[in-house]
């Protein structure tokens, strides 16, 4: 048995979850307690107390049907059953209906009650919670027989609902402060975590539970050693770079004494191994040295697409409906949209970009008129260092299938991701970054 349709009905959070389980037990509690109540007391007692009031009122009957006249039948239960405290008054009326208030639910009972206990009852009427009146047949005419509704009806019987419900709201309220109390470790581990995974160092500091803090600290430690192998990793390429920009640059030395014949293509293999080694040196140190700033995004969009435009070739912005600063790594993001334009400008020859806001997201897209990336190439397409020959013709250009790792890169720094589809508009490749917003 699966309950896969409550799911939709079940709060995402985990303050709403926390309150379902904190507020479902206590309002199910009430809910029995309440029903359990009603039935015992509004029933049972006002039944049982109902019920003995009719032998009292049985009692006064029978006086009045012993006395010799109607005025000797009122002295004498005046003066015989006075301790019964039930008046007696003869009416013309003949018909009377009965009446009570639509929210009197121990009425229903009195009402049943009398009516089974005295066949002589012809209407009863409880007009509010202090009379009650009792219509009956005597040989003497219609009598009205009068007493306090307290003999019939517990006296302040919401007393114990409103208890329960005030202090059932209290100890939930007070429990639910304790419980946010105990939930907020676990936002703010989420919270920096995220952060963490967007290339942010927030502080913090493990609190809570034991276990919260046994996380927390796990955390911290994992974060530790990522910092800890991002360093190392830094510098090590910045050794790197710097062993093999000499070597590169006693090649250019020596090549300036060869004939051209001889030296501009070697110079040209020079070339592309410098432009290589900046690529690798690019996409080894990531987006996690860049910190994040507020950026007006829009000018900034048309300023890389202007970077583009030649006489020969011109990117085109379609659309830009980014209207709030975003906080993004602007060297990151630069570079990843860069890299998007020029693979579309070398595979194809119209190029589009377009910036759109949704309600918590943006997506930044670069649309191509070129040949594409097949449905079933692009995841492998993202992988550093493949290149798809038969998406993207290596004579078009001597990348080195960096481009779009970068770019997926730079999107999962922002929380990110990097999706690729095809263009309905150029029917080239339609590259999408998507950050949160």
């Amino acid at each position: 048995m699966t309950f896969d349709w409550l799911k939709q009905y079940v709060p995402r959070g985990l303050y709403g979850r926390a309150a379902l389980i904190l507020i479902l037990p206590v309002v199910t509690l009430q809910l029995v307690v309440s029903v359990v109540f009603i039935q015992r007391h509004f029933e049972g007692v006002t039944a049982q107390m109902t019920r003995s009031l009719s032998h009292e009122l049985r009692l006064v009957l029978k006086e009045i049907d012993t006395a010799p006249s109607q005025n000797a039948a009122q002295e004498e239960v005046k003066d015989k059953l006075a301790e019964l405290e039930i008046s007696v008054r003869f009416t013309e009326q003949v018909e009377v209906a009965s009446e009570r208030r639509w929210y009197d639910f121990s009425g229903t009972v009195v009402m049943r009650e009398l009516f089974a206990e005295l066949p002589q009852a012809t209407a009863i009427r409880l007009p509010n919670d202090d009379d009650t009146l009792v219509y009956v047949g005597t040989r003497f005419g219609p009598a009205e027989l009068s007493f306090d509704r307290r003999r019939v009806s517990a006296t302040n019987p919401h007393q114990l609902l409103v208890n329960m419900v005030f202090f059932g709201g209290l100890m939930t309220l007070i429990a639910f402060v304790y419980l946010r109390n105990q939930l907020r470790p676990i936002t703010r581990l989420a919270a920096a975590a995220q952060a963490f995974g967007r290339g942010n160092t927030v502080p913090y500091s493990p609190a809570g539970a034991l276990e919260v803090r046994a996380a927390g600290n796990a955390f911290l430690d994992m974060r530790a050693r990522i910092e800890r192998q991002i360093e190392q990793r830094t510098l090590m390429l910045s050794g790197v770079s710097h062993d093999l920009r000499t070597p590169l640059t006693r090649m250019r030395l020596g090549l300036s004494f060869l004939d051209d014949a001889d030296r501009v293509p070697l110079e040209r293999d020079v070339d592309d191994m410098q432009r290589m080694l900046d690529e690798f040196l690019s996409f080894a140190r990531g987006a996690s040295e860049v910190t994040p700033e507020e950026l007006d995004f829009c000018p900034f969009f048309h300023e890389i697409a202007k970077g583009f435009t030649t006489p020969n070739r011109a990117v085109k912005v379609t659309a830009c409906e980014i209207t709030q600063p975003l906080m993004l790594k602007k060297m990151v993001m630069k570079r990843a949209i860069e890299n998007l334009v020029n693979n579309a400008l070398r595979y194809g020859s119209t190029v589009e970009m377009s910036a759109i806001q949704m309600k918590k997201s943006v997506i930044i897209r670069v649309e191509d008129d070129g040949p594409g990336i097949p449905e079933a190439q692009r995841e492998d397409a993202l992988k550093p260092f493949n290149r798809l020959d038969a998406a993207r013709n290596q004579d078009q250009g001597s990348g080195v299938g960096l481009g779009l790792s970068i770019a997926a890169d730079a999107a999962r720094a922002h929380g990110g991701v990097l999706r690729l589809e095809t263009s309905e508009t150029l029917g080239g490749l339609q590259a999408d970054i998507v950050i949160a917003i």
